[in-house]
């Protein structure tokens, strides 16, 4: 079981993404927005981050960025989720430090296999 930090502004994906986790054995923590996300996430040390791009204030890009350069945070993998699915999104969220970046919605098996692939499970 690893401890996930959700950053998502989305009522309804933050549900559907913690009733997907929760059901898969991990415990989630939830953020609506990027500031939030960077101090729960220096504080509370999660295993993984999930974050959405599209975000109030800062944007997801930005967030992932903060903490892949952060020396506190840079060793928790982020995993970008969102609805922007252009290669160029992809190629520049993995510039901005993160370890892989899925479009939503995602599947649920694949989310999982990419979701251990990054804990090394």
């Amino acid at each position: 079981m690893a401890r996930i930090l959700l950053i998502e502004d989305s009522p309804t994906d933050t549900a559907v993404l913690t009733q997907l986790l929760e059901r898969n054995g991990h415990q989630v923590l939830a953020s609506g927005n990027a500031e939030d996300g960077i101090e729960t996430c220096k504080r509370e040390k999660p295993d993984l981050v999930m974050m959405d791009v599209v975000l109030p204030g800062m944007n997801g890009f930005q967030a992932t960025r903060a903490l892949s350069r952060d020396a506190d945070t840079s060793a928790i993998p982020v995993l970008i989720v969102s609805t922007k699915g252009m290669d160029t999104d992809k190629a520049w969220g993995m510039r901005q430090g993160a370890r892989d970046y899925i479009v939503k919605p995602p599947r649920e098996d694949e989310l999982i296999a990419r979701i251990n692939a990054l804990l090394g499970a």
